[in-house]
């Protein structure tokens, strides 16, 4: 609860009939001022909050606005420690955004799905849950990660696997990672932050049978061990046939 006393300035105001929960300002705010409570987008402390409005542009809701009132002085060393205990350096940046505005291609959604499967006769629903997919654009702190069933899959067992959507998106938050093309290393850490901040239930990992998309599996037991956790890493191999290795 933002703190109500204090010298007047320009803070954060957030409208909670407006907000969807997105988690795009959480993202965007340097200062680590805003969590996503309950569904909702929240101001945590006014001493976090610099009042400079980073995050207006990245509500699509029009949730946000900047108010003068009584409030706490800013503290970029209370920030700063903050985003540490979040696990992010000093002023952490917005993520993902192109040069001058926001790339709407990776606007953080989360998708309504139906939990059941389609009966016989039925056309399959897409079992997709959210966006972005891409590991290297996804925000840690989206409403959909936490304590969630994740699947880490290469694009390519993505591509195989003839029951995807059915079997293995359902019910899951799903990343898309590539560990021969993509810098892996990045993935390695974007993972162990996902890990310590979502706190997620399981982590799946499907990969190819070719030896190169091991790597992928790798990287998750590694993110594993960076963070200290006990998550269990399951892995899952495709056959170039579209068949599972038991």
């Amino acid at each position: 609860m933002a703190a109500s006393s204090g010298r007047m300035r320009d803070v954060v105001e957030i409208d909670p009939d407006l907000c969807d929960g997105c988690g795009q300002c959480a993202s965007a705010c340097a200062e680590g001022a805003i969590a996503i409570i309950d569904g909702k987008a929240t101001l945590v402390s006014d001493v976090y909050c610099d009042g400079l409005g980073a995050c207006l542009g990245h509500c699509p809701r029009g949730a946000i606005s900047i108010v003068r009132r009584p409030a706490a002085e800013f503290s970029a060393d209370a920030a700063n420690a903050r985003l540490a205990a979040l696990g992010h350096g000093n002023h952490h940046p917005p993520q993902h955004q192109c040069p001058q505005h926001q790339c709407p291609g990776t606007m953080h959604r989360q998708l309504v799905r139906l939990a059941e499967a389609p009966k016989s006769g039925e056309v399959p629903t897409s079992q997709l849950g959210h966006w972005p997919l891409q590991l290297a654009l996804v925000n840690p702190a989206a409403p959909w990660l936490a304590g969630a069933d994740i699947l880490l899959t290469s694009q390519c067992a993505a591509a195989a696997a003839p029951d995807l959507h059915q079997r293995w998106l359902r019910g899951r938050a799903v990343l898309l990672a590539c560990p021969k093309l993509d810098d892996i290393d990045a993935h390695t850490e974007k993972l162990a932050e996902i890990i310590s901040v979502a706190q997620p239930r399981s982590l799946t990992v499907l990969r190819m049978e070719v030896p190169c998309c091991g790597g992928l599996v790798a990287a998750a037991h590694r993110a594993v061990e960076l963070v200290g956790s006990d998550l269990e890493v399951t892995a899952v191999v495709v056959n170039i046939d579209g068949t599972y290795q038991e």
